[in-house]
This record gives structure tokens, sequence and C-alpha cells, in this order.
């Protein structure tokens, strides 16, 4: 009987608590570990909006930097803060599993943050400003961006694993548990944005009206509660152990799929190899069930005579499920692609949305000012709007017309914000023709901003908060849910370096267009002086590439196999 209710109350996914022992279902995860979790990205989340919506102004105030130079390095950046994921997911899947990597790199996240302060407060290392402006040396330009690629690093390590290890905390072998799974994805990403709120609002009129020391140095406090709260969860959590290099396994099968390039692939799928134990043989993964898609792949599970049943060698032969691994990886990469776009739709507010702001009436009433940057909240309180309708209103309308139980497909949702994206740049070039147009009727061509209030960007903002909630909350849950078992923090990592290809597109695109349009002497579409530009030609290029996108999406979603877990309902 005693032993029953052991069994009862152990999780059945693999984790384990603290100490390594087998974790106990009422001692450890489910919404008590994920309190903590859920705090120390609010705070991370205000920490980095405070320091990164208004970073493009810093640069072109302080280290006297151009509009599209500044844009270009924000991009940068802002692209390295996420292509890292793959760094720190691959530690965390292969070594140190996702809390170690969290709490290391956590550290770093915070020295970065800190060192940048300095670099903006300590005379030496601050540039020296007059009513001229200011004149920054080549080290202190070295110390700040080296300070900024330190946080992009912490960022970067610690992000992919946030998701997965948040997720980890409830058992996907439990009903009520796995549907309270679907629900943290929305609640993670609604208390990061909540952060956000607060960092791109308070935080960054804090930068323009009292100082870049205090609008620094309070993310760094932030950042150091965030760290702390993160630590205090630590009994209740629960561990994925890691499972080995997914690199490896991906080469194996690979290399023992060259080596049978020849090999026929049997018609019937149970001639493949497959261990017989219950367990998979990759630690903390389960066994996935055979597809018929990408059969090539298929040539590593045939034993041949020169294989040794009894003790294969993986690099010659592959168990079904590490073959499936790898196929579920290659199915996520079209999906994975078609978020690039998107991504630079998104970097899109932390440059020309703020360059454009700029050039608008940014007063309320008389005395007030609202900085350009600070209308991100507005992209903010969108997404805090759409994620209780989505899982309040939405869900349930839509599970009763599609029969599906969340509403729509994972597929279909990421679909929906993919159309409502092409309307925020549609809506950002119409604002900017009509800003032009008021321009040249009333020749403002010399003014810093003209009489049109800032608060008519407020539309494309909200239209990508809406498509965030429809794309990126359902690429956390799809890329998650469609992972093996031992590569969650990997493909979660997948999908963030979506993001940073974004950026890297929309730096290239600035780049590009401003090489071309700038010939023969021409001011070109981006110059600092944006009303002697077409920013809008610039919006109308990412509305037709995103139309475009959006056509590739169909095309691939139509075609794409869901991942099968053996012995499990899918």
């Amino acid at each position: 009987m005693e032993t029953t209710q052991i069994l009862d109350d152990t999780v059945m996914d693999g984790t384990v608590d603290i100490h390594g022992n087998p974790a106990d279902r009422n001692k450890t995860g489910n919404w008590n570990a994920c309190l903590f979790i859920l705090g120390s990205e609010f705070f991370e989340s205000l920490a980095n909006c405070g320091m990164s919506t208004n970073l493009v102004n810093y640069l072109v105030d302080r280290l006297n930097e151009g509009n599209a130079t500044a844009s270009t390095n924000i991009n940068n950046w802002s692209g390295t803060c996420y292509i890292l994921p793959l760094l720190g997911a691959f530690i965390a899947d292969a070594y140190w599993g996702k809390f170690w990597v969290i709490a290391i790199f956590s550290v770093v996240y915070l020295v970065g943050m800190v060192l940048f302060t300095l670099s903006a407060t300590v005379n030496g290392l601050k540039p020296s400003c007059s009513t001229e402006g200011c004149h920054p040396t080549t080290p202190q330009i070295a110390v700040a961006f080296f300070s900024l690629y330190l946080v992009a690093l912490g960022f970067g390590a610690t992000e992919p694993c946030f998701t997965s290890f948040g997720a980890d905390q409830f058992d996907e072998t439990d009903d009520k548990e796995r549907n309270k799974k679907s629900s943290f994805f929305n609640w993670l990403y609604f208390t990061s944005n909540v952060g956000a709120l607060l960092g791109s609002s308070l935080l960054v009129w804090v930068q323009n009206n009292v100082g870049w020391g205090w609008g620094f140095g309070i993310p760094d406090i932030a950042m150091a509660i965030s760290v702390v709260l993160f630590f205090c969860g630590s009994r209740l959590y629960r561990f994925q152990k890691p499972g080995g290099s997914p690199l490896t396994r991906i080469a194996q099968v690979l290399i023992a799929a060259f080596r049978k390039i020849k090999v026929k692939v049997p018609e019937e799928e149970n001639l493949l190899y497959e261990t017989a134990d219950a367990e998979s043989t990759i630690k903390g993964s389960r066994k996935l069930e055979y597809t018929h898609e990408l059969r090539c792949f298929d040539k590593a599970a045939v034993p041949i005579d020169t294989d040794e049943i009894s003790t294969p060698s993986p690099w010659r032969l592959c168990t079904v499920t590490q073959v499936e691994e790898l196929k579920a990886v290659v199915r996520l990469l079209p999906i994975w692609a078609t978020g690039i776009v998107f991504a630079a739709v998104y970097s899109q507010m932390s440059t020309l949305f703020v360059l454009q702001g700029n050039t608008l009436d940014q007063h309320i009433g008389s005395n007030f000012k609202i900085p350009s940057a600070s209308l991100l909240l507005f992209d903010i309180l969108s997404v805090m709007f759409w994620v209780p309708v989505y899982d309040l209103m939405i869900i349930p309308v839509f599970s009763r017309l599609t029969g599906h139980k969340r509403g729509f497909s994972q597929l279909q949702r990421m679909g929906i914000g993919l159309v409502i994206s092409v309307f925020s740049m549609v809506t950002a070039g119409i604002l900017e023709v009509v800003r032009l147009d008021m321009v040249k009727k009333h020749d403002y061509y010399d003014l810093k901003t003209i009489p049109l209030s800032v608060f008519w960007q407020i539309p494309q903002y909200f239209l990508i908060g809406c498509a965030e909630v429809f794309i990126c909350i359902g690429q956390l849950e799809f890329f998650y849910d469609q992972a093996p078992d031992a590569m969650r923090s990997l493909c979660s990592a997948l999908s963030l370096t979506g993001q940073a290809l974004g950026n890297y597109l929309s730096s290239l695109l600035v780049t590009i267009v401003t090489g071309v349009s700038t010939r023969d002497g021409k001011l070109g579409w981006i110059p600092d002086n944006l009303n002697r530009g077409h920013l809008d030609y610039f919006f109308w290029l990412l509305s037709i590439l995103s139309v475009a996108n959006f056509l590739a999406y169909l095309w691939i979603a139509k075609w794409y196999t869901y991942k099968k877990v053996a012995g499990a309902s899918n």
C-alpha cells in the first residue's frame, strides 16, 4: 500500500529533485516552483527592457552615432542576443542541465549590466560631453560594447533554458499537469511583458529626465533581484537530467546513414533497429514512434550483417528513436525559417519606430513629454490585453467551432499572427506617408519634430503586440512540444535564433537600402534627417516580404508531420 502511494506521488517523466531523487509530485514542480521562475522572469524582463529600449538613443546621444549606424549596431547586438541561445542550450542539454546554465550565466548577465552602467557614469569610462555634443574615445566605445556583448552572452545563454526549465515543472505524462503547462507559456509571456512595461516606460523616462546613471542603475538592481529569486526556488524545482550531446547523436545518424547509402530501407518498420526496453537509450528521453517521412535517415536504423546487434556502435547502427530525433529537428527548420521575417518586423520597434517617433510631437499637454522609445509600452499593453482574451475568450469560442481543444492548432495560431504582422507594417507605412505629406505641404523639412502626435504610432505597436501573442507564444509551445525530450533547450534556442536572424535581416536590409538609395549623392531612404528621406519605402518593402513569407508558411505548414511519442495518445 505504502509502495503504491510512493509510486503515485512520483513524477513519471524522469525528472529528479535537487538531491537527485525521483521528483515527488506533491513537493516539487507545478505552480509552486513556477512562481519563483515567473518572478525571476519579471525582474529580468524589467532589467532587460529598461536597458535596451532606449539604447538606440544612447548610442546617438552619447556615442555620437548616426541614425543608420545606431540602428545597425542595435540590430547586430539584438541579433547576437538571440543567436547565443544555441550555446547555452547545447551546454544545458548535453552537460550541465538547465538549472546550472541559468545560475551561472545569470551572474554573467548581471556583471555585463553593471559594467555598462559604469561605462555610462564613471569619469574616464563615460564620454565627455559639451554643448556641441559628446566625444567618445575608442577605449570608451570598446568598454561600452564589450559590456553590451557580455549582456548578450548572459541573456542568450539563459533565455531558452528559462522557457524549457519552467515547462519541465509540469509532468507531461499527467493530463492535469499537461494542461497547466499550456497555460504556463501564456503566463510566462504575460509576466515578461509586465516587466517590460515598467522597463520601457518608467525607466526610459528616468533615462531621459533624470540621467543615464539612474536609468541604467535601476535595471542592475532588478537583475540582481531576479538572480536571488531564481535561487530561492531551488528546493522546489524538478530537474531534467542532461542527455549527452545532441549534436553527437545527430552526427551519428548522419554518418550511419551515409555508410549505408546503398542499403534499401525495408517497407516494414518493425525491421528497423530499436531496443526492446521500455525506456529509450537516450538519458532523459522517451521513445519516439516511427514516421514515414525523410526515409533517407532510416538507413541509419537498418541492421546489416556487419552490425553487432547485441552491442551496436551508434556510429554504425542507430535506434529508431535516435533517427526520429533528427527527423523532428529537420521538420522544425522550415517552420523556424518563416519566423525570421516576422522577427525583422518586430525589430523595428527598437530602431526605426523609435526614430520615426523622434520626428513627431511627443508632448502630453504643455509640460509632459513622452520619449518615443516609451511607445513600446503599447506593444506590451497589447500583449497584456490579448493573452487573457486569447486564453479566456478565443479558445473557448473556437474550440466549439473547430473541435480543437485549444481552439487552433499551434501552426494555425502562428499563421494568424503572420497575417496580423503584415497589417502592422502597412499601418507604419501609411503613417509615414501622412507624415511626409505634412512635411512637404508645410515645408517642415528642417524641423526636428512636426505637429503630428506621436500617439498616431499606437496602431502599429498594438498590431505587433497582437501578432506576438499568436506567433511568439505559439512558437514557444510548438518548439517545446515538438522537440525530442533531450533536445528541448536546443529547440527552444532554435526559435530564438530566428529572432537573431530577423535582426540581422533587418540590419542587412538597412545596409543594402542605404547603399543603393544614396548613390549619386542622394540622401537615401533613411538619412539622419528623416524629413528628407523615404522611410515609408522601407516599411512597404517589409510588407511585401511579410506577404511572401506568409504564403511560404502556408505551404510548409500543410505538409508538417507532428512528433509521435511511443505509448502516448498523439
